[in-house]
C-alpha cells in the first residue's frame, strides 16, 4: 500500500511494529509520513478457556517477510535507511534456548490468565497491591512475570535449563532483537525501559531488575535482559534479516511508542490508542505519580542516558478484539467496517450494553473473574443494536479510564488525542466525544504506534535532531465534539456502570 514514491537518495527510518494480531514493517520519511509498509496476521492460539497464546518462530518469520515486503514497496533497500525501531505487544512473554533459538513453549499473551492462581499465591496476606510501590503495577494476570513462572513451572526440564543459565526470557522485542542481530551466533538480549516496567520485575525508580521479586516470582535473573534506554544504537542488523549493518536503535512498548508518536511531550498531553484494546497514556514528566484510582504508574520513554519520563496509564483488555469476536465467533458481520455500517442503521442502543470482560477487567477495576455479559436485552433489540452496543462499550470503557486519570492527575482532560485502528470509525468517535464532554482529536498520521518506534530511532542517530521536530511533524486530520448535553451523557453512563456491575464475581473454580 504505497503512499508516496520513494525517492532513492532519500534515507528513510523502518519501524517493525510486532503486535498482538499481526506483524507490520512501515517505512516512514523525515516529514513523519508513511512511505510503505508490509503486514502479515499471524494466529491466534487458544489452548483452553482465558488461555492465549502465539507461536514465537511464526511471528520471527513473519517480521523478517514483512520486512522485505515494505522495502519492495517503498522499491528501497536496506542502504537507504538510516535506522530500525521496534514496537511491540508488550508483556507477552517468550522463553527460548539461547544455544539453539528455540523458543521452549508458545509465547504467552498479555490477555492470557492462567496465571490467576500464581498471582494469588504471591499475593498473599498482603493482597494484589504487594509490589506496587517498587514497580508501579498490581499484581495481575496481566504482566509478564508470573507468565515466566508458569512457563518454568509447567514445561518439563524448563526450571533446570533456566538455573542452568540455558534460557532466555523477552518480550517480543527482545526476541526479535536477539535473532535480528544473530539469534545463537551473538545475539544481542535486551529490552527497554517501557517494556521492562511491565514486567512486575523492573524497580519503577532506579529501572533496573528487582534481585528480590524476581527470586519470589521463582525467576532466575539470568533469564532476564539487559535494560536500556528506548532510544540508542543497540546494534545491528545480521544477514538473517535483510538489515544487514543498519542501527537498530529505538525500543518502545506499543502504547508509549503511540504517546511518543502522538507528540505528548509534555506533562499533562495524553493519547488513547484504539486497538485489540484500548490503552491511554498520559504523560506526568519526570515524576513517577502513584494511582489512587486503578491506574497503572509506568515508563513512557528514556531517550539515551536522559532521565526517565513517567506516565499513568489506563489498560482496557477488550475493544477491538470485540468487533472480532461479533465476526469470527457470532458471525453477525462479516468483516470488521460492517460493525459501523450496521450501528448506524439505528439511533440508539436499544437499552442493551455488552460489557467485554473475556480476560476479566482491566482499569480501573481489576477485577480478574470478571467475564463479558450483554445485559438489557428485549424482543426489541436486533443485530443492529448489537453491532451498537460492542462499538459504545469501547467508548465506555474509556470513560471510565478517563475519570480515573483525571482524579490521579487532579485535573480534568481539555481534549483526547486519539490513534489505531478504531479510529477511521466516526460513529466510534462521535460517541466518544458525547459520553467524555471533550473533543476527540485524530492526527493525519494515524499509524502513531509505528511511528513513534520510528522517531526513536531516527532521534538515536541524528536523522531527526529533537522531540521538536516530532512536535512539528504532528498535524489534526479530525475533530470531533460532543453533540449531547450533560444529563444525557450522565444518563448512558449511570446505564453503563450497571451493567459494568452485572459482570463482577462471575468465574471460580467450578466454572
Amino acid at each position: 500500500m504505497t503512499q508516496h514514491t520513494a525517492d532513492s537518495g532519500t534515507k528513510y527510518v523502518l519501524a517493525i511494529d510486532q503486535g498482538t494480531t499481526s506483524t507490520r514493517a512501515v517505512v516512514f520519511d523525515r516529514a513523519g509520513d508513511l512511505v510503505a509498509s508490509g503486514q502479515r496476521e499471524h494466529q491466534q492460539i487458544f489452548p483452553q478457556a482465558g488461555w492465549v497464546e502465539h507461536d514465537a518462530v511464526e511471528i520471527w518469520r513473519n517480521t523478517r517477510e514483512v520486512i522485505g515486503l515494505a522495502l519492495a514497496d517503498a522499491d528501497v533497500n536496506r542502504h537507504s535507511l538510516a535506522a530500525v525501531g521496534i514496537t511491540n505487544q508488550r508483556e507477552t512473554t517468550v522463553v527460548w534456548d539461547k544455544h539453539t533459538g528455540e523458543p521452549v513453549y508458545n509465547a504467552i499473551v498479555w490477555q492470557d490468565t492462567r496465571t490467576q492462581k500464581i498471582c494469588d499465591e504471591l499475593a498473599g496476606d498482603e493482597g494484589p497491591d504487594k509490589y506496587k510501590e517498587r514497580v508501579g503495577l498490581p499484581l495481575a494476570t496481566y504482566f509478564a512475570g508470573p507468565k515466566i513462572r508458569w512457563i518454568l513451572d509447567n514445561v518439563e526440564g524448563a526450571r533446570e535449563r533456566a538455573e542452568a543459565g540455558d534460557l532466555l526470557f523477552g518480550t517480543t522485542d527482545s526476541w526479535l532483537i536477539w535473532n535480528l542481530t544473530g539469534g545463537p551466533n551473538g545475539g544481542i538480549h535486551i529490552t527497554d525501559v517501557t517494556n521492562a516496567s511491565r514486567t512486575m520485575l523492573m524497580n519503577i525508580d532506579t529501572l533496573d531488575w528487582n534481585e528480590e521479586i524476581a527470586a519470589e516470582m521463582g525467576v532466575p535473573v539470568s533469564m532476564l535482559p539487559e535494560i536500556r534506554s528506548s532510544s540508542e544504537v543497540y546494534g545491528h542488523g545480521r544477514k538473517e534479516s535483510l538489515l544487514i549493518d543498519t542501527p537498530i536503535s529505538g525500543i518502545l512498548g506499543d502504547q508509549q511508542a503511540a504517546t511518543f508518536g502522538q507528540a505528548c511531550f509534555t506533562p499533562g498531553q495524553g493519547k488513547n490508542t484504539y486497538g485489540t484494546g484500548n490503552f491511554m497514556l498520559m504523560n506526568t514528566g519526570e515524576e513517577i505519580v502513584r494511582s489512587e484510582n486503578g491506574l497503572l504508574t509506568t515508563v513512557a520513554y528514556r531517550l539515551g542516558d536522559g532521565e526517565p519520563v513517567y506516565a499513568l496509564e489506563g489498560s482496557i483488555a477488550v475493544t477491538g478484539s470485540l468487533v472480532q469476536w461479533l465476526r469470527d465467533n457470532l458471525g453477525i458481520i462479516s468483516s470488521a467496517p460492517e460493525v459501523e455500517t450496521k450501528a448506524k442503521q439505528v439511533d440508539d442502543n436499544g437499552g442493551t450494553y455488552i460489557v467485554p470482560a473475556f480476560s476479566g477487567l482491566f482499569a480501573p477495576y481489576w477485577k480478574s473473574d470478571a467475564r463479558g455479559v450483554i445485559v438489557g436485552l428485549t424482543r426489541y433489540v436486533n443485530q443492529n443494536h448489537i453491532c451498537r452496543a460492542a462499538l459504545e462499550s469501547t467508548a465506555y470503557q474509556s470513560a471510565e479510564v478517563v475519570e480515573a486519570m483525571a482524579a490521579d492527575a487532579g485535573e480534568a482532560l481539555v481534549e483526547l488525542k486519539v490513534d489505531g485502528g478504531m479510529v477511521v470509525n466516526e460513529t466510534l468517535m462521535q460517541f466518544q466525544a458525547d459520553v467524555l464532554g471533550v473533543d476527540v482529536v485524530r492526527p493525519k498520521v494515524i499509524e502513531t504506534t509505528a511511528l513513534g518506534a520510528a522517531y526513536a530511532a531516527g532521534l538515536a542517530v541524528g536523522f531527526w535532531e529533537s522531540t521538536e521536530d516530532v512536535v512539528a511533524n504532528w498535524t489534526e486530520d479530525k475533530r470531533w465534539s460532543p453533540q449531547i448535553d450533560d444529563a444525557e451523557r450522565q444518563k448512558l453512563l449511570r446505564s453503563w456502570k450497571k451493567a459494568v456491575t452485572r459482570s463482577f464475581d462471575w468465574a471460580d473454580d467450578d466454572a
